[in-house]
């Protein structure tokens, strides 16, 4: 029994009596490849989850031994308000407020004003605007 690569695909070996390969053949008819089916690595029973090498059911059952197991971690560390130590809640804390510092003259404030005044801003757009046109 002599083999040889199948002369359409050029990949698959074929016996003499076999004009293709098997894959070649199934190309050729239109059917489409059989899947293989993967069983769950956990049961060994069900399909797996495309993707996933467990199956729906086992997937459940670790999820749920996880939620588990995180509730139990989760009680151990619980913290008291009394373990804290002395600390104030946050609602009875006081508001901090800047202290601001009065030194700074109120005439270099006004200098600073009238240069940012909206007012100002848009007077002298408009008296660009003026200009523009009549030197048109």
């Amino acid at each position: 029994m002599k083999l040889s690569k199948c002369p359409r695909c050029d990949l698959n070996y074929i016996t003499e009596t076999e004009k293709y390969c098997k894959v070649c053949l199934r190309e050729m008819k239109g059917d489409a490849p059989k899947e293989e089916i993967e069983l769950c690595s956990v049961c060994n029973e069900t399909p797996a989850l495309p993707g996933r090498d467990v199956c729906v059911f086992c997937l459940k059952e670790m999820n749920n031994d996880n939620v588990h197991s995180d509730d139990q971690q989760d009680g151990e560390e619980t913290v008291d308000a009394s373990t804290i130590g002395g600390m104030d809640s946050v609602s009875t804390m006081d508001e901090i407020i800047p202290e601001i510092d009065e030194d700074i003259p109120s005439q270099e404030f006004g200098e600073i004003e009238s240069e940012l005044s909206l007012e100002s801003v848009r007077e002298e757009e408009d008296r660009d605007d003026d200009e523009d046109e009549d030197d048109r």
